[in-house]
């Protein structure tokens, strides 16, 4: 859960550079591929094998799209060997996950 201190309020006015900031963040929710792989790392940890088996995708877009996501700080990284397990960044991203998919059960059963 978010604490209060944590941040900022976020109704205060978004100067220029901050929103140029946030849309290059939120692109990296641009693509079908990227949001499964997310919602594959919901439930916790997952190795690229684990991930590429959940998903249906290959291994090497795996590993592309997640590429993707950790340079968007939306995943991290942890190896054990030559493993790698993803898991979500923080406690954020599986709140914004929540609420984008509740916004559109909203709209669609509107």
């Amino acid at each position: 859960m978010p604490r209060s201190s944590e941040h900022r309020p976020a109704t205060r006015p978004l100067p220029p550079e901050e929103a140029q900031h946030l849309a290059a963040a939120i692109s990296a929710f641009g693509a079908a591929s990227r949001l499964r792989l997310l919602w594959a790392l919901i439930e916790g940890e997952r190795s690229v094998e684990e991930l590429t088996a959940e998903t249906g995708m290959t291994q090497s877009a795996t590993s592309q799209q997640l590429r993707v996501l950790r340079e968007a700080r939306l995943v991290r990284a942890r190896r054990d060997g030559r493993r790698a397990f993803y898991s979500l960044h923080d406690h954020h991203v599986p709140e914004l996950l929540a609420a984008m998919r509740h916004h559109y059960e909203h709209v669609e059963l509107a």
